[in-house]
């Protein structure tokens, strides 16, 4: 089974490389226009992320197999999820991949995780937050585990590093083994 990573246009698009590069799943990549665009300005040429998926499908192409709560799947991530997308998921709008995909996971009882990418929240963000969790969904926002760094110098660690264990941690979500936990370092 795949694991499901779409990407929206917020920023934090290197997330989305490490999580991908450290999934035990196959992953199927969908990302929005704008992305694709953050991701380029972010971090590099969109194909390198590409390379990284067993399967790549367009935000608009509505006949792909993740369209459909009968493929089986791990479960589906959003990474970043802008508030947009956030917004969308939250009123059940299926207009594209992403969307649709999000709305399949969850009626289908599957683990939905949306990166929120987004700060300071509104009330409306955090209404939409509060129905996606009401509708079996999590909402994490985009915060690394600063408490890794314990013992070491902060001049000394990079946001790789960082955005990596927020990466390790959404992945513990779908089941995947943390190679770090609060228990190794307190």
């Amino acid at each position: 089974m795949n694991l499901i990573v779409a990407m929206t246009g917020a920023s934090g698009a290197l997330a989305t490389k490490l999580l991908m590069e450290k999934s035990q799943w196959p992953v199927t990549l969908v990302a929005s226009k704008m992305g694709r665009v953050v991701y380029e300005q972010e971090v590099g040429p969109f194909a390198e992320l590409e390379a990284l998926a067993s399967e790549i499908w367009k935000d608009g192409d509505l006949t792909a197999t993740i369209a459909s709560g009968t493929v089986p799947t791990a479960g589906m991530v959003i990474l970043p999820c802008s508030a947009n997308t956030l917004g969308k998921v939250a009123c059940g709008l299926a207009d594209s991949l992403v969307t649709r995909a999000a709305h399949c996971q969850l009626k289908e009882g599957r683990k939905v995780v949306l990166c929120i990418r987004e700060a300071p929240w509104t009330l409306l963000n955090t209404q939409n937050a509060a129905t996606i969790a009401a509708a079996g969904g999590i909402v994490m926002p985009m915060s690394p585990p600063y408490y890794f760094i314990k013992g070491r110098d902060p001049d000394k660690v990079s946001v790789k590093e960082m955005i990596g264990y927020f990466a390790d941690h959404v992945l513990s979500l779908f089941g995947q083994e943390s190679p770090k936990t609060w228990e190794d370092i307190r």
